[in-house]
Formats: structure tokens, C-alpha cells, sequence
């Protein structure tokens, strides 16, 4: 798992199911444009549909980067 930075200013933060729109699925953080965060499990499980490049997973976040940007880092790929 790589190094989250966890934003104090933030109460957000938290570990939550998502939906990552990606063709490739190697980067630990994702931008906050590309995250859908889903109620449960099983709804991202449902909206997966790798043909469309979207992938269920578990994510923290979001956290401001130091490029100035809001991301989601990976926890893991729920397939």
C-alpha cells in the first residue's frame, strides 16, 4: 500500500467503496475526478464493468496532493 498523507484539515477522510474510471489499474492514488464513491460493496461490485475501463474498489480519501489536486489512494481492487 503506498504512503497515504493524511489531510488533518479534512474530516472526510475515510476508507469507502468506489467505482475508478482507468484503463490501466497500476498507480497507487487516483484524481478525485475519475472516483465514484458507491454506498457498499455490493453496489460497486455492480457498476464494475471493465469493457468501460470502471473498476470496483476500496479507497481512502480524498486528500489534497502537492500538485493541488483532491485524490483518492487505492486500498485494494475489489475483483
Amino acid at each position: 500500500m503506498p504512503n497515504v498523507i493524511v489531510d488533518e484539515a479534512s474530516s472526510s477522510l475515510s476508507e469507502r467503496f468506489a467505482l475508478i474510471k482507468t484503463p490501466k489499474r497500476n498507480r497507487p492514488r487516483y484524481p478525485q475526478g475519475c472516483v465514484t464513491p458507491v454506498d457498499d460493496e455490493a453496489t460497486a461490485r455492480a457498476g464494475a464493468d471493465p469493457a468501460r475501463n470502471l473498476h470496483a474498489a476500496l479507497v481512502y480519501g480524498p486528500s489534497h496532493s502537492s500538485e493541488g489536486i483532491k485524490v483518492f489512494y487505492l486500498v485494494r481492487w475489489l475483483d
